[in-house]
């Protein structure tokens, strides 16, 4: 499963984390695959089995955004 970049961006951006955001957007590809991209989104700190509950089942709505 695969997550929009612009997703995991939002999040970030609703944790008040914008420097990461920037890095996201910059060092992540539009689509990401949470388990291939784990580095990646890990050094975001982000924890790829979490974007999955959080942002695999339907986007955004699921966050409480």
């Amino acid at each position: 499963m695969t997550i929009d970049k612009s997703q995991i961006i939002e999040l970030l951006k609703s944790r008040g984390d914008h420097d990461k955001a920037s890095q996201a957007d910059s060092e992540l590809p539009d689509k990401v695959d949470p388990q291939e991209h784990a580095g990646l989104l890990q050094k975001l700190g982000l924890d790829p089995q979490d974007l999955l509950g959080k942002l695999g089942g339907g986007g955004l709505g699921s966050l409480g955004l």
